[in-house]
């Protein structure tokens, strides 16, 4: 059906008069004839009668087609920059991305904004993701060369490694930690995905700095995790210095930096090349203003971005 054909009809039954409705369309009234004559032709019954009145089956038909240009406009929107959300994929809702993104909303209120969390996809399926325009924007650790046509890349988040653990951890009243320190101690990360980027980077960690790194068992979730390592004298975790776990004061975790050398989570935000959304350049012009200065002594793995 020719969505075109169904504006000029609506358009004549709300003018009354196909001259008024040629001058509203902007076209000439012999092709508003046209037009409507071609939807009668589709639709098999006679719209208007003389004097451009609608006749019953006209009568009928408009609410329906009145709904469908509403659609066709929907739709049109969807894709309209300006006019529909910015998607972002944070990966997890409470890691340094998303406070990012946080802030960003917090510093322009009301911004159309859609925070969403890919389920199970690793930097290649983010990536096309992203092109394919099922996102706009993504924050990932990325190795070199692994990208396709039509996505950038910027870095823009070193966040430096803690070491989470209970009190009674041997390791607990430490002000700070080099890795090789943490040799020999159980660090637990459940649920680590092999073939994700963050999986790629544990495993570089570990074998850069001799450290046993355990994903078994399955992943409860962040508030099991840190019941676990409270009530632990032998687990440990880690967790970007920016991340924003939240447990019971009654836990009394701690946050050890870890320094000399400084392991940093290299966060890339990618976003389709050309994409002209208004807030997707607001939010990148963000993200620039508030990246903080790596640490001198950073470590990253040699394939990250």
């Amino acid at each position: 059906m020719d969505i075109e054909a169904v504006r000029t009809f609506v358009t004549v039954a709300d003018t009354g008069q196909f001259r008024e409705a040629a001058m509203d369309l902007r076209i000439s009234q012999q092709a508003v004839s046209k037009r409507v004559a071609g939807l009668e032709r589709v639709l098999g019954v006679t719209l208007f009668v003389r004097g451009a009145r609608p006749t019953p089956d006209g009568q009928a038909f408009l609410p329906h087609a009145r709904e469908v240009l509403r659609a066709v406009e929907r739709a049109v929107a969807s894709v309209r920059p300006g006019d529909r959300v910015l998607r972002v994929d944070v990966l997890h809702r409470r890691i340094a991305p998303a406070l990012a993104v946080r802030g960003f909303y917090q510093a322009h209120p009301g911004t159309d904004l859609d925070v969403v969390t890919l389920a199970d996809a690793n930097v290649a399926g983010a990536a096309e993701a992203v092109r394919a325009g099922e996102i706009d924007a993504t924050f990932r650790a990325v190795p070199g060369g692994a990208l396709p046509d039509g996505v950038s890349a910027e870095r823009v988040l070193d966040d430096p490694l803690q070491l989470l653990v209970g009190p009674r951890h041997p390791l607990a009243c430490a002000r700070s930690l080099a890795p090789a320190d943490l040799a020999g101690h159980r660090i637990w990360i459940p649920g680590i995905k092999q073939g994700t980027e963050w999986a790629a980077y544990y495993d570089r960690l570990a074998e850069d700095f001799g450290l046993r790194i355990d994903a078994v068992g399955p992943d409860f979730g962040t508030e099991a995790l840190m019941d676990s390592i409270a009530d632990s004298d032998a687990l440990a975790t880690l967790v970007g210095s920016r991340d924003r776990y939240v447990w019971p004061a009654s836990h009394d975790l701690r946050r050890i930096p870890v320094v000399g050398p400084t392991p940093v989570y290299p966060h890339v935000f990618l976003y389709r090349t050309g994409n002209p959304h208004p807030v997707l350049a607001a939010l990148r012009r963000y993200l620039a203003q508030v990246r903080p200065t790596p640490p001198a002594d950073a470590w990253t793995p040699g394939w990250a971005r």
